[in-house]
């Protein structure tokens, strides 16, 4: 197999790892009835007219697995999080007690449980799909090294090649969607 071929396998292989890893950073975001700081990485707080990650103004932690504390680093910035927390498509209902931020995180219904599941298994398909266009980029590539004396054989070896690539990144997909539907099922 020529360098070129090897290259782009190698190429694809990182952007598939990367999707991978999105995909896996996407699925922790949803709830499985145990509170989690992660829970909250895609809040955006007002931080005085600038959108900010929670992350990067106040503390998350967990007392018990019922219960999420921010502990801002300024007092002003308790409204602003309380706000983005109510705003936010989470279902939570943050407490202020003028320090600090609680969430109690309920347990979850059946039924909120079945549209977690649906949830997860749409963040799962936009991985899949990650990763089909990663594939298609790939091909293309391959062809166009035609013009550089690569063989007809050599670039169907590397588009077979690329295939197995996807073949094993989508079972990675499904079973990190496996894992966390069952940690959402799991009462």
């Amino acid at each position: 197999m020529s360098e070129l071929i090897k290259k782009q396998l190698n190429d694809a292989k990182a952007l598939m790892d990367k999707a991978i890893d999105h995909a896996d950073s996407e699925l922790s975001k949803i709830r499985a009835g145990k509170a989690s700081p992660n829970m909250l990485d895609g809040l955006v707080v007002d931080y005085y007219g600038t959108p900010t990650p929670l992350s990067q103004v106040g503390s998350v932690n967990t007392p018990d697995a019922r219960t999420l504390v921010i502990q801002p680093w300024e007092k002003s910035l308790l409204a602003p999080i309380e706000k983005a927390i109510k705003e936010s498509t989470l279902g939570l209902n943050p407490q202020n007690d003028g320090i600090m931020i609680r969430i109690n995180v309920p347990p979850l219904t059946e039924e909120r449980r079945r549209d977690l599941v649906k949830r997860l298994k749409g963040e799962a398909e936009t991985g899949k799909i990650a990763i089909r266009n990663i594939r298609k980029d790939a091909n293309e590539k391959i062809k166009k090294l035609k013009t550089e004396g690569v063989s007809e054989d050599e670039m169907k070896v590397g588009e077979a090649d690329v295939q197995k690539l996807v073949d094993a990144y989508i079972i990675k997909v499904d079973q990190l969607a496996d894992a966390k539907e069952k940690d959402i099922m799991t009462v």
